[in-house]
């Protein structure tokens, strides 16, 4: 929802541009790092269960980090 309300904001203010680009590599990065978290915990025998916990750990902590700062 922020990152729409964000794109959209692009038409009046092109300056935010550089703001939704870091939102866009944020996602990219957890995700990045969610997928190479995921394959070590295969790598180890991890459960599913687990595998599932270490690839969406990076992106929780991200919403996580987010909600805080949008909630100040």
């Amino acid at each position: 929802m922020v990152f729409m309300t964000r794109g959209a904001q692009l038409f009046t203010d092109p300056q935010a541009a550089k703001t939704l680009a870091g939102m866009a590599v944020e996602k990219q990065r957890a995700f990045t790092e969610g997928a190479f978290a995921a394959g070590r915990a295969v790598m180890r025998g991890a459960s599913p269960a687990h595998v599932q916990a270490a690839a969406l750990a990076p992106a929780r902590r991200a919403v996580r980090r987010n909600f805080s700062k949008l909630g100040d």
